[in-house]
């Protein structure tokens, strides 16, 4: 499987266009009200997850009735819905996972989408790349290596967050502020709003855990 998309519960206006994704993959997954937001769009969900109560009790009936691929849930557990989706989709091993409707809204909700692209388990013991998207970002986590970076013009400025202590030696090249070996701690916003200055560009780093923002105005 090369490609799954999640559509999570999240504003819908926040949503990008989910035709866009459908040039993208076949392979969709609901969570929660996500599901509903699939059916809106005239789109048949693989599988879906998740306690429902961001739906209405006639809509719950319905999935019950007519979903044969929904796991529900119990309210009170220790996982998301967004999580229980997302290590069901790892399991599946696609290249890329890209959630839609975990942005916006409520800020613990999105806090928690980013805490699920920094677990040690999905970045160290998977080769997923893992994307949170709305109409304005796309959000991955990267831990230490060499990357390229191509121009989107649409996503025009990239920026870069340290999630753990320290984040040692990077570099840019190709940005419009360039940096080499440097040192940046958590808490740092040395690296935001940073952009290309060609059609590509590379970042690496030796050790730590980058947060790569793309974003448009």
């Amino acid at each position: 499987m090369d490609v799954i998309c999640i559509v999570a519960a999240g504003p819908v206006e926040l949503i990008p266009s989910l035709n866009d994704f459908k040039k993208l993959s076949p392979y969709w997954i609901g969570v929660d009200r996500g599901l509903s937001v699939l059916k809106q769009n005239g789109i048949e969900a693989n599988a879906a997850f998740g306690d429902f109560d961001s739906v209405s009790e006639e809509e719950r009936n319905e999935f019950n009735r007519r979903e044969s691929n929904i796991t529900f849930y119990p309210s009170e557990k220790d996982e998301t819905d967004l999580q229980l989706a997302l290590d069901w989709a790892i399991k599946q091993n696609p290249r890329k996972i890209y959630i839609l409707g975990a942005t916006g809204g409520r800020m613990d909700h999105f806090m928690g989408a980013v805490q699920l692209l920094v677990r040690d388990d999905i970045l160290f013991k998977n080769e997923t790349e893992i994307f949170l998207v709305d109409q304005k970002n796309y959000i991955s986590a990267k831990v230490a290596g060499s990357y390229l970076i191509q121009e989107d013009s649409t996503l025009k400025y990239i920026s870069f967050f340290p999630m753990s202590e320290e984040v040692i030696g990077l570099t840019l090249k190709g940005f419009k502020y360039p940096l080499l070996d440097m040192h940046i701690s958590r808490g740092s916003t040395l690296c935001i709003s940073n952009e290309l200055i060609s059609s590509h560009g590379h970042f690496s780093f030796e050790s730590g855990i980058l947060l790569v923002v793309r974003s448009r105005d």
